[in-house]
């Protein structure tokens, strides 16, 4: 059973930048496939990215591409996602999500699911 756990989420001004962490345990990090998500009050929770096992692939929703950038370190146990230039509208909770395939990401069908970590931009 894997175990994500994400930190870095905090209250940033509009235009700030924030980098988020997540830590995976208890499963082999380097075969998953993983991604972030997120969750605003009242709103479904949306894909923002994806990596691939390897790191070679990256894949972007329109929302934040060029501005969120999501890497991995497999020796860490880690993914990671860069946010630039934020946005009121980018405030939400904040999930990372472990899958075997990749597609089941964009499928919204992950194995795995972090606790979550709460992004606040201010105007």
């Amino acid at each position: 059973q894997v175990q994500l756990v994400e930190s870095g989420g905090a209250w940033v001004q509009a235009g700030g930048s924030l980098r988020l962490s997540c830590v995976a345990s208890g499963g082999a990090f380097d075969q998953l496939s993983m991604g972030w998500f997120r969750q605003a009050p009242g709103k479904d929770r949306e894909l923002l990215a994806r990596i691939s096992w390897s790191g070679s692939g990256t894949y972007y929703e329109d929302v934040v591409k060029g501005r969120f950038a999501i890497s991995r370190d497999n020796a860490q146990s880690t993914v990671y996602l860069q946010m630039n230039n934020l946005k009121p509208e980018d405030t939400a909770v904040y999930y990372c999500a472990a899958a075997k395939l990749l597609m089941k990401l964009s499928a919204y069908q992950p194995e795995y699911w972090g606790q979550g970590t709460q992004v606040t931009v201010l105007p």
